[in-house]
């Protein structure tokens, strides 16, 4: 687990400074490497695949439970060998620290 992990998301009401990109990938650098930074960074993605259906659900549910508990909503798509977690702040238009803690905290439920 990192110290991503431990913090909760914070409210955000649209004031919070948009971060450097230096900031950013220190950020990503303390996730799972299969988190994808889209190229305006405005969304953090990642694809987990597996062999069957129900741990594609599994996935869903929990990206869904951790979104919920923490207040910050992930996009989540899923199929038959597949589940797709996206994270951005949608009231800022882009990403914020809210985006890695919650991406940290799937990382740590599905390892």
């Amino acid at each position: 687990m990192t110290e991503l992990s431990e913090k909760s998301c914070a409210a955000c009401e649209g004031w919070v400074p948009a971060l450097t990109d230096q900031t950013l990938k220190a950020l990503k650098a303390k996730l799972d490497p299969d988190w994808i930074l889209d190229p305006e960074t405005q969304k953090l993605s990642r694809t987990f695949t597996f062999k069957a259906f129900s741990k594609a659900v599994y996935t869903a549910n929990v990206a869904a439970f951790i979104s919920d508990k923490e207040g910050h909503h992930a996009d989540v798509c899923f199929g038959w060998g597949y589940c797709t977690v996206t994270f951005t702040s949608h009231e800022l238009g882009r990403l914020s620290e809210n985006d890695f803690i919650c991406a940290a905290k799937l990382d740590a439920a599905t390892s």
